[in-house]
């Protein structure tokens, strides 16, 4: 009976983590799988660490007590790992704490899996070489890393992105619309701001004043922002009190959100690749810290941030950045978009090319089927 260990970084990968356990049980149901995680985890059979009680405090965040709550994790988890007999141990993105636990898990000679693999490859050649001492098997998501991977010596295999079983093949725009509260023949702006607090208090000002230059540009335009389940209500309606501008509001929903737009203003990240797969044409903008942003920008070695760009191999979505993500040009590439269709027609096409990229559903079941062969070998 295989001993399969799954450790997971942040809310996100507790997810990834439910459904490469469920995919992994479905295909060996005799598996013990221990883990640490979340909730969803839990509920998909996997027996979670005892002592660690949240996965957001796996890195140094922070606030001295996150500081601990991260120390102690690291403690707890490298002495389970240094005594614990395991088939093999798979750790799910969140490369912060991960591959520090990695590198222990190799150490004392466990067999280690990474699914959804760093993306080393955006950053200095000697990431990669950590990847290779530290990862017996990566498992990667995005359709060009298997190669990157395999060149710098590291076992890879391409799964498919997971979006894939989590966006609906297609969407009801009216019926959507209906449900938001939305008129269906006006155009309607989608805010997507991110799903950390920083995230949202730094970009989601700045898409309000853009919401209502478009407002005075494109009379009855509506705009919705999607919550992620992270940010709450109060923070929200503390940013957009003064905004001048009505924004419907959609918890839990970012799907949803996207496929009931016409164009979106959105964070740089994952949801560039979910608008990609819903189809819905989009302006990606990011803001940080100036030194965070600086620091990056020596480091990252790729010429975009958006994932989208990224997987198309060139500029085929609008990236404002830093001091470019100002409200008077997001309304300006947002504006061209909702009144050029022969342009918000050439993005889908695009963006159906970045879906079928990312390969075919099922990515947790492929991903499920590498852990259990590694289990073996």
């Amino acid at each position: 009976m295989p001993r399969i260990f799954i450790v997971t970084g942040e809310a996100s990968g507790d997810v990834h983590g439910a459904n490469l356990a469920g995919a992994i049980r479905s295909l060996q149901p005799d598996v013990e799988l221990i883990g640490v995680g979340g909730s969803r985890m839990q509920a998909a059979g996997v027996t979670l660490l005892p002592g660690i009680r949240r996965v957001d405090t796996m890195g140094v965040s922070l606030g001295l007590a996150h500081l601990r709550a991260g120390m102690h994790n690291l403690f707890t988890l490298t002495q389970y790992l240094r005594h614990t007999t395991l088939d093999a141990v798979v750790f799910i993105d969140h490369p912060g704490i991960n591959l520090r636990l990695a590198r222990v898990a190799k150490w004392v000679g466990q067999r280690v899996i990474y699914y959804i693999a760093p993306q080393v490859w955006a950053w200095a050649p000697i990431r990669m070489r950590l990847i290779r001492r530290r990862v017996d098997h990566a498992v990667v998501i995005l359709p060009f890393e298997e190669a990157l991977y395999r060149k710098a010596g590291v076992r890879c295999t391409f799964v498919g992105h997971p979006l894939l079983d989590e966006v609906a093949p297609s969407y009801d725009r009216d019926e959507l619309r209906k449900r938001f509260g939305l008129d269906a023949s006006a155009p309607v702006v989608g805010l997507l701001p991110g799903s950390r607090e920083s995230e949202v208090r730094a970009l989601f000002p700045v898409m309000l004043q853009a919401a209502a230059q478009l407002a005075r540009q494109h009379p009855g335009a509506q705009f919705i922002v999607a919550q992620a389940p992270s940010i709450t209500s109060e923070l929200l309606a503390s940013l957009s009190a003064a905004a001048g501008v009505e924004v419907h509001v959609a918890k839990d929903q970012a799907s949803e959100v996207m496929a009931a737009s016409d164009v979106l203003l959105v964070a740089s990240g994952t949801a560039t690749l979910q608008a990609a797969v819903i189809g819905t044409p989009m302006v990606l903008t990011y803001r940080t810290a100036w030194l965070n942003y600086w620091l990056a920008r020596w480091l990252i070695r790729i010429q975009w941030i958006g994932l989208v760009n990224i997987v198309a191999g060139r500029s085929i979505v609008t990236e404002l950045i830093q001091h470019e993500a100002t409200p008077e040009r997001m309304s300006a590439e947002v504006s061209r978009l909702l009144a050029n269709g022969q342009a918000a027609g050439e993005m889908r096409a695009e963006l159906r090319k970045i879906r079928e990229a990312l390969g075919s559903p099922g990515a947790s079941r492929r991903a499920a089927a590498v852990v259990l062969t590694e289990c073996r070998a």
